[in-house]
């Protein structure tokens, strides 16, 4: 599946107050959703050595879906479609790769 076709899919799903003009629902809902990955993580760490076995990466699975849901609602707010999201991320990785920029901290390495 495309990502421009996933976001017009995952779009016809969307139930939120003053949809079409309303980022800050969705940017809510992304780090409410980023919290539940980071915490079925935490809880390999805790309860299984760090080991992801079958059915903690598909319960991580199923949560990297709802941030996807998210990120999709967000990018559809802000008048982004999601390949031209994706397609920005690896031109500021590549251009902070050929400068030898890819370690380190700040937005504008």
């Amino acid at each position: 599946m495309e990502l421009n076709q996933y976001q017009v899919l995952a779009r016809k799903t969307a139930r939120y107050p003053d949809l079409g003009n309303n980022p800050i629902y969705p940017t809510l809902g992304l780090a409410g959703e980023a919290g539940e990955v980071s915490d079925k993580v935490k809880k390999v760490i805790r309860d299984k050595n760090g080991f992801f076995d079958e059915v903690s990466k598909d319960a991580i699975k199923l949560e990297l879906g709802d941030v996807l849901w998210y990120i999709s609602q967000l990018s559809s707010e802000l008048g982004y479609d999601l390949e031209e999201v994706a397609k920005a991320n690896l031109d500021k990785l590549k251009s902070r790769e050929s400068r030898g920029k890819i370690s380190g901290e700040g937005d504008n390495r």
